[in-house]
């Protein structure tokens, strides 16, 4: 297998949607949509969109390619839903990056959307994209409405009060909190970070028919994986510059927020990211087929930080 071509053609898909899934810049009003398409087309890892393509391709390997495009089969094309993943995942960082939240000038690379345009349009156009990802998931798939209903289910729940925004919620209150706890830290990363990356494996599988067991094998990895993803990024700000992480370094310690850093120091952090990494492995190894492409990729995160 070659991981890097594969990424590459994932990413290159990834791309396709997103441009062929959001209404033109120029839709009125031109400047809404210009700022939903300048964030959301700014690049990035593309892990989430990328993680719902490789694992429905898993589960729908060996099927006809014409099976896959007729709309009252079992299996369905997850473009759609790697796009709705996305777009979430976007309006989240937009939002996060707020002068009310974290005030971050740059995003992968380049201003930040507020930065860019203003707080009010930066606001606005991350409502959009939230918005836009369940119409996206209900139209897509409006043939299938059990998969189009259980995508919606599956997302809506990730990114909920209970889940993604909860999370957010959580570590606002974590600032600044001198006895902040290893468990509420956990709750945390639970909720703003690895829901979204389970809610991705979970999205495959259920455009791929898997099975309940096989959702739930797949929850278990996305459990592990975005704990492990999430205590990188906490790795990767204390010790990276701005250059490499595409945005500002160190914030999480201007910020003094609860970090696994923070809490547990470098090396303990750094050993906890492989722990929940060999997870991750070990439950996408009881999936069917060949998972070699979701393996690699896990350890091409992993590897970010050794």
């Amino acid at each position: 297998m070659d991981f890097s071509a594969q990424l590459k053609a994932h990413v290159a898909r990834v791309e396709h949607g997103l441009d062929l899934h959001l209404p033109p810049a120029d839709t009125r009003p031109a400047r809404l949509h210009t700022a939903m398409r300048y964030s959301l087309q700014a690049g990035g890892k593309r892990l989430r969109p990328v993680l719902t393509l490789a694992t429905f391709d898993l589960f729908s390997a060996g099927a006809p390619q014409s099976q896959i495009q007729i709309p009252n089969s079992k299996i369905l094309d997850a473009l759609p839903a790697a796009v709705a993943l996305e777009c979430i995942h976007t309006y989240s960082l937009i939002h996060d990056d707020l002068p009310c939240m974290d005030n971050d000038d740059l995003r992968r690379g380049r201003p930040t959307a507020h930065r860019q345009f203003d707080e009010a349009t930066a606001l606005l156009a991350g409502d959009a994209l939230l918005t836009h990802a369940f119409a996206l998931l209900a139209t897509a798939y409006t043939a299938t409405p059990a998969l189009a209903h259980a995508l919606v289910r599956e997302l809506a729940d990730a990114a909920g009060s209970r889940r993604l925004i909860g999370g957010q919620m959580a570590d606002l209150l974590a600032e600044k909190k001198a006895d902040a706890t290893a468990a509420e830290l956990e709750f945390i990363h639970l909720n703003k970070t690895a829901a979204m990356i389970t809610a991705s494996l979970v999205a495959g599988g259920l455009c791929g028919a898997a099975t309940d067991a096989q959702l739930d094998t797949l929850r278990t990895a996305g459990r592990h994986l975005g704990l492990a993803f999430q205590i990188i990024d906490d790795i990767l700000d204390a010790t990276a510059d701005t250059a490499t992480l595409g945005k500002t370094a160190g914030k999480d310690a201007q910020a003094d927020k609860t970090t696994f850093v923070k809490l547990h120091g470098l090396e303990a952090s750094r050993r906890l990211a492989r722990e929940h990494s060999d997870a991750a492995q070990t439950a996408l190894r009881r999936l069917p087929g060949d998972p070699a492409f979701l393996l690699a990729l896990v350890s091409d995160m992993a590897v970010r930080v050794k």
